[in-house]
């Protein structure tokens, strides 16, 4: 059941998601609200084909707070990055940079207003990245970043990516930590049916020490391991 569930939702999902993202550009040049609601649209209909196709429920715990503020969301799977625009209203993703030479994606993602992160490019790159997150918060959008760099395997917490600690002490925002746990239903070529849960942690304020904040980040990211 789990190898045909899966095979129907990458057909469907897969095959939608050529149609919004093309969609998207379409829209673009004419209305930038109409094409942010594609995107929200593309989050959205994800959720429907978890949910209908895969068996896979969202549950969240706490709230995220009112105003400007910096996520750091666990990343276990494709799931959270996916589900994002859903799950906020217009977020600034910090996002890898080959991702933006995808095809359709990477277009509709830099005009979203995703933020490229310029790995290992030095100082200039750090600067570059640090503006553009400002011009992001200035618009109201929430900045959304995955700490640990990449997708990491239920179960396991390593440590945060050295940009964590940059970005925390530049941008001067509270950092909201966010554990999910997503990997062991849908990290997996045949996914399983099953309640895909998000834990927006306490706030952890700005101007506190390297140690300390990256230490209360990654306790709470990694709350639903135990």
């Amino acid at each position: 059941m789990n190898v045909l569930r899966s095979l129907v939702f990458y057909l469907v999902f897969y095959t939608g998601s050529i149609f919004y993202t093309s969609g998207s550009l379409l829209v673009l040049p004419f209305s930038a609200p109409a094409f942010r609601r594609v995107v929200r649209g593309w989050s959205q209909f994800h959720r429907v084909c978890a949910r209908a196709l895969l068996g896979i429920r969202i549950r969240i715990e706490g709230e995220p707070p009112s105003g400007p503020a910096f996520y750091a969301i666990k990343h276990e799977s494709f799931f959270e990055a996916i589900d994002t625009p859903a799950l906020f209203l217009h977020p600034a993703v910090f996002a890898k940079e080959e991702l933006f030479s995808i095809p359709l994606w990477g277009p509709s993602a830099r005009a979203y207003g995703l933020v490229p992160v310029a790995r290992d490019q030095g100082p200039k790159a750090l600067r570059a990245m640090i503006a553009a997150a400002k011009e992001r918060v200035a618009r109201g959008q929430p900045l959304v970043l995955f700490p640990e760099g990449t997708r990491v395997p239920h179960g396991t917490e390593p440590k945060l990516q050295s940009g964590f600690a940059g970005l925390y002490k530049l941008l001067g925002l509270p950092v909201i930590p966010v554990a999910v746990n997503s990997g062991p239903l849908y990290h997996r070529r045949w996914k399983r049916s099953g309640v895909v849960t998000y834990r927006f942690g306490e706030p952890v304020p700005p101007g506190l020490p390297r140690e300390e904040a990256e230490a209360r980040v990654h306790a709470a990211i990694n709350a639903l391991n135990r």
